[in-house]
């Protein structure tokens, strides 16, 4: 949380933080699924065909690694939180992108979550204040929870 800490004005506290849902990793899971799969079939065949299977198996891990690696990148640059003075949220590394609303300027919260979102724990989060709104905060991991944080005063 170090943007949230650097920016925090005195007697100011943090009531709840967000973050993005594990969910975000699921291109990874499914290259890497799809991987295991190839090893796996990659046993039954031919010698001159399994070669190609395994390469292909290798390529789909190589694509996993990196599809991982994107996510948790961007769950380590995405930052939400409320506190008892305003909503902030900022995402990005090198160019910076930030949103922060005063509390007292929050007319509605909303939240979209879909049935999976429902099972799993995930959902949309917008925030819609006087005279502008912060975007739609996708895939954040127990949205009812923050949006409770953002409208219990």
């Amino acid at each position: 949380m170090s943007y949230v800490s650097a920016v925090l004005q005195p007697g100011e506290h943090v009531k709840a933080v967000g973050r993005l849902h594990w969910i975000i990793f699921l291109r990874a899971i499914g290259l890497a699924a799809i991987g295991i799969a190839l090893l796996v079939l990659a046993r039954e065949l031919e010698p001159q065909i399994r070669d190609v299977v395994v390469i292909a198996a290798g390529i789909m891990f190589v694509l996993a690694l990196l599809a991982f690696l994107q996510a948790s990148f961007r769950r380590s640059i995405t930052e939400l939180a409320v506190t008892d003075h305003r909503v902030i949220y900022k995402r990005g590394f090198l160019r910076r992108h930030t949103v922060e609303m005063n509390m007292d300027k929050v007319e509605t919260v909303d939240v979209d979550q879909s049935v999976l979102g429902r099972l799993l724990g995930f959902g949309s989060i917008r925030v819609l204040g006087t005279g502008q709104g912060i975007e739609n905060l996708d895939r954040v991991a127990a949205p009812l929870q923050l949006r409770n944080a953002i409208t219990a005063r």
